[in-house]
């Protein structure tokens, strides 16, 4: 069977403009300060807060920006906080 030809201009199907970068946005130094957090949450040890000084935390993603953000400090690769 022949394919059919489309009116105007050929594409591949696949969007060119706009198109991100395949590139990690994390490193690995990111994902085991993260993973290190995520336990510290599950034994109730993670404190949120200056000094620790807010309380524990219990929700999922507050525990893993806080990983991030501990990653950002320490000089890990992590994209900048959307503003």
């Amino acid at each position: 069977m022949a394919a059919k030809k489309r009116a105007g201009r050929a594409t591949s199907g696949r969007k060119t403009a706009g198109r991100k970068s395949s590139a990690k946005k994390y490193g690995t130094a990111a994902s085991k300060r993260v993973e290190s957090v995520m336990r510290r949450r599950n034994k109730g040890t993670l404190k949120s807060g200056p000094g620790g000084k807010g309380g524990t935390v219990t929700s999922r993603k507050q525990a893993i920006a806080i990983g991030l953000s501990e990653a950002r400090k320490a000089g890990a690769k992590v994209p900048a906080k959307p503003s």
